[in-house]
C-alpha cells in the first residue's frame, strides 16, 4: 500500500496520518481493519518500564597530564573502565560502591543510589562527582584524578542498552511462607500479591509479533531523544511458544538500543530502587510501525484479551520455576486474577500511564515533521535461539 519514502514525504509536509496504537485500535472497532489500513500512515508504540539492562557509555576528555583510567567511581558508582583510557560504562543496576578513602556513612538513601540514578542526574544537567585512579605508564603518568563532570563537559554521552522491550515476560506470585523481594518488586506470601511488568496491548513488540517491521536501523524515541535499534537483544528468544496470533506466550523477542543521552529528558530515564534487590533503571520507549499493508493494521488491533502470560511461583529457587498457567492481560489490568480458587490482587511494574504518553509523544513528533521513519537495514532473527529451551527463563514450564 504504502512505502516509507512516501510515509517520509508526508511527514515533511505535515499530512501524515498518526494514531498511537489504542487510537488505532478503536479506530479498527469502529470501521474495520481494511479501512483504517487505508486512512493511517503511522502508528505509535510505548513502554515506561523498569530496563535494568541498560547502561551509558561515556567518554570524559582526557586530563593534563593524561591518565590511563582503570577505576573509576561516579557519585560513589562504579563504573567500567577497560577499555579506552577515559572511556567508561556505568551500567544502570551497579549499585554504590564508595573506594575505602570516601566515607559514605550510614545515609540509607545514598545506598539506595545506584547507575540508574546517577545516569539520570546527568541527563537532567546535574553535576556528579568522579573519582578516578590510574595505570600510570610512559604515555598516561597521572595516577589519580577527582573532578565534577556534567552532560556538558563530557565529550560523549549515549545509552547504549543490551536487553530493552521484552517482547512479553512473567508474572511474579510468592506460593511460599515469607515475603520476596526480586526484580519485580516484594511478593508477599501466601500469594497475597502479584506483579506483571509488561504494559501488554500498547508496547511495541506485541503489536509487531514476527518483527515484520522492526530492525536493525530502525529509528525509536528513547529516553526523550531520538534512538536507534542496534541488534537483537539479550536473551532474545523468538522460538519461544505463540498463541495463533504469533504474540508470544512468555519471555521472546528483545532488543538492544542506543541513543545520544544528551539529547534526552530526565522525564522518561528515571533511576528506581527495588527493596533488598538494587537500583534500575525506568525508561521511556516509543516504536513507530509504518502502515506499509493492511496486515500490520490486522496485527496491531491485537487486544489485552488475546494475550497471555505466565504465572511464575518465585517461591521456588530455580532457573525454570513452576507455573499457574496463562492469564490474559485483560484480566490483569483488571487488578485481580484467580490462582487455584483465589482472588490476588495484580499490580503492573510498568507505568500504563506513561506508556500511553510516550507513544503520544512521538505521534505528536511526527505530526510536527520533527520525526521521520528509517528503513531497517538488516532483519532481527526470529528463527534461532542461542540458549537452550528451558535456560534462564526463556520459556516457561507450565503445568
Amino acid at each position: 500500500m504504502r512505502t516509507i519514502a512516501e510515509i517520509n514525504d508526508k511527514i515533511s509536509r505535515e499530512s501524515a496520518v498518526v494514531c498511537t496504537v489504542e487510537e488505532l485500535k478503536a479506530r479498527v472497532a469502529q470501521v474495520g481493519i481494511s479501512q483504517t489500513a487505508k486512512e493511517v500512515d503511522v502508528i505509535t508504540t510505548g513502554s515506561f518500564e523498569p530496563m535494568e539492562s541498560s547502561g551509558a557509555i561515556i567518554n570524559l576528555g582526557q586530563t593534563d597530564p593524561p591518565i590511563k583510567i582503570r577505576s573509576c567511581w561516579l557519585d560513589g558508582v562504579l563504573a567500567y573502565s577497560g577499555f579506552g583510557a577515559v572511556d567508561l560504562y556505568l551500567g544502570a543496576t551497579q549499585s554504590v560502591d564508595y573506594p575505602s578513602t570516601v566515607e559514605a556513612g550510614d545515609d540509607s538513601e545514598s545506598k539506595e543510589r545506584g547507575g540508574g540514578h546517577v545516569i539520570e542526574d546527568l541527563i537532567a544537567g546535574k553535576p556528579v562527582q568522579l573519582r578516578a585512579t590510574g595505570q600510570a605508564t610512559d604515555c598516561y603518568p597521572r595516577a589519580s584524578f577527582e573532578t565534577t563532570i556534567t552532560r556538558d563537559t563530557i565529550n560523549q554521552f549515549y545509552l547504549y542498552n543490551p536487553r530493552n522491550l521484552y517482547q512479553n515476560f512473567i508474572v511474579g506470585v510468592n506460593g511460599g511462607d515469607r515475603p520476596l523481594y526480586t526484580h519485580l518488586g516484594p511478593l508477599q506470601p501466601q500469594l497475597a500479591n502479584a506483579v506483571y511488568s509488561n504494559p501488554g496491548a500498547i508496547s511495541p513488540l506485541f503489536n509487531d509479533p514476527n518483527l515484520q517491521l522492526i530492525g536493525i536501523g530502525t529509528r525509536i524515541f528513547l529516553g526523550g531523544g531520538i534512538g536507534y535499534v542496534a541488534w537483537e537483544g539479550t536473551q532474545h528468544f523468538p522460538l519461544q511458544k505463540r498463541l495463533p496470533n504469533q504474540t508470544p506466550i512468555g519471555p521472546a523477542a528483545t532488543l538492544a538500543l542506543i541513543g545520544d543521552a544528551k539529547q534526552m529528558n530526565r522525564r522518561w530515564v528515571r533511576g528506581c530502587y527495588f527493596k533488598n534487590y538494587g537500583p534500575s533503571l525506568m525508561l521511556g520507549v516509543a516504536v513507530p510501525l509504518p502502515v506499509l499493508y493492511e496486515e500490520v493494521v490486522e496485527k496491531c488491533a491485537v487486544a489485552d484479551k488475546d494475550l497471555v502470560a505466565p504465572v511464575v511461583d518465585f517461591s521456588i529457587p530455580r532457573r525454570v520455576r513452576p507455573t499457574f498457567g496463562l492469564v490474559s492481560y485483560a484480566q490483569l489490568k483488571s487488578g485481580r486474577i484467580t490462582i487455584e480458587g483465589k482472588q490476588v490482587r495484580v499490580a503492573p511494574l510498568a507505568s500504563i500511564y506513561l506508556s500511553r504518553q510516550v507513544a503520544l509523544e512521538l505521534k505528536q513528533w511526527i505530526e510536527e515533521g520533527k520525526f521521520t521513519l528509517t528503513e531497517r537495514v538488516a532483519p532481527i532473527p526470529m528463527d534461532r535461539s542461542f540458549l537452550p529451551q528451558d535456560r534462564w527463563g526463556a520459556t516457561i514450564a507450565l503445568e
